[in-house]
C-alpha cells in the first residue's frame, strides 16, 4: 500500500499506525515524525507565509475572496507517486488543502486512488479519524489498539486533576486579530483541571474581542496560535503586550502567561494531543503535575 498524506495530523496518525513506512508523499506542513521530511511535498501555500499575524489573516482573506483554497496540489507529482490512499481533510481550508482541490487533482491521476477525508471537531471525532485511517489502512484493530491507549492516557490526566481548584482559562489561537482556540482545546482546558473561559467544544474558533477578555479576567492565558511554533509565537507577542490593560490582567500579575506550540500540539489533532493535555495540566497545576514536556513556556 502506498500512502499520501496531505494533513500534519494524518501523517503521524499513519505513523503511529505502523504504517510510516508506506508514505511515500506528504504536505509541506508534515514535519513528524521527523523521518517524513525528505519524502516528497504535493503542497504549496498560494501566498506569502512570512509576516505578522494581522499581515498572514489579511492575505489569507484575500486569496479565499477569489479562490477555494489558500493551498495548491501538486497533481502531476500525485499522479507520479501513484498511492493507494491519500488522507486529506474537510475541516478548514485555512489550515490546509481543500477536499475539492484534492478530489480534482485525484480525478486527473491515470490509477485510481482511495480518498479519506478528516473533519474533527471534537475529541471524540478524532478518535473516530484514527479509526477511519485505520480501516483504509486495513488495520482496524490497530486502530482500536491507538484510540484505547491515547483515551487512557487523557484519562489518567482527567483522574489526577480532579478535586484540584480549576483555575479560569483563556487560550488564543490567533493574536491580531484575536481568535479563541475552539474545537477540541475546550476539552483539553476541562481534563487538565481548567474552566475555559472562550470558545466552545465541538465547534469553529470564534474571533475574540479584546475588552471581554480584559473584562473576564482568566486566571491562566494560553497564547498558542495555529501554525506557529514557540519561538514565531514569541515574536508576534507585541501585537499582545502592547495593548491597553496587559499589565493589569490577572495572569499577567500573577506571573501565569504561557506560549504553547501550537502548531506541533494544540492545533494538530493526532496523537500528540495527549502531551498538549500534558503541558496543559503542568501549567494548570504545576504543584500536581511535571511532565518537562518542551511545547510550553512561561513568559509572565
Amino acid at each position: 500500500m502506498r500512502i499520501v498524506s496531505l494533513l500534519a495530523s494524518a501523517t503521524e496518525i499513519v505513523a503511529a499506525l505502523g504504517f510510516e513506512d508506506r508514505l511515500v508523499g506528504r504536505s509541506h506542513e508534515c514535519d513528524f515524525p521527523p523521518s517524513v521530511l525528505p519524502l516528497p511535498i504535493c503542497t504549496s501555500p498560494k501566498f506569502e507565509v512570512m509576516g505578522s499575524s494581522v499581515e498572514i489573516d489579511r492575505r489569507v482573506k484575500e486569496s479565499l475572496q477569489v479562490d477555494t483554497s489558500v493551498y495548491s496540489v501538486d497533481a502531476r507529482l500525485l499522479d507520479h507517486l501513484r498511492p493507494d490512499v491519500v488522507v486529506t481533510q474537510a475541516q478548514c481550508e485555512v489550515c490546509a488543502v481543500s477536499l475539492r482541490d484534492v478530489e480534482s487533482a485525484v480525478a486527473g491521476m491515470s490509477q485510481r486512488a482511495k480518498i479519506v477525508s478528516l473533519n474533527p471537531n471534537s475529541l471524540a471525532e478524532i478518535w473516530e479519524d484514527v479509526r477511519v485511517v485505520a480501516a483504509a489502512c486495513d488495520v482496524s484493530d490497530r486502530g482500536e489498539t491507538l484510540v484505547a491507549r491515547l483515551q487512557r492516557q487523557m484519562e489518567e490526566v482527567a483522574q489526577r486533576a480532579k478535586g484540584l481548584v480549576r483555575p479560569t482559562v483563556a487560550c488564543i489561537e490567533w493574536i491580531d486579530p484575536l481568535m479563541a482556540a475552539g474545537n477540541w482545546v475546550p476539552e483539553l482546558v476541562e481534563l487538565a483541571g481548567g474552566v475555559n473561559l472562550f470558545g466552545e467544544a465541538g465547534k469553529h474558533s470564534p474571533w475574540m474581542n479584546w475588552d471581554d477578555l480584559v473584562r473576564r479576567d482568566p486566571d491562566l492565558l494560553v497564547v498558542m496560535p495555529c501554525g506557529f511554533d514557540l519561538a514565531r509565537t514569541k515574536e508576534e507577542l507585541p501585537a499582545l503586550t502592547r495593548r491597553q490593560g496587559w499589565e493589569s490582567l490577572k495572569a499577567v500579575r500573577t506571573g501565569r502567561v504561557w506560549v504553547a506550540d501550537g502548531n506541533a500540539y494544540f492545533n494538530r489533532p493526532g496523537p500528540r494531543l495527549v502531551e498538549a493535555l500534558e503541558m496543559l495540566a503542568e501549567a494548570l497545576h504545576p504543584e500536581a503535575f511535571r511532565f518537562g514536556h518542551a511545547g510550553m513556556e512561561r513568559i509572565a
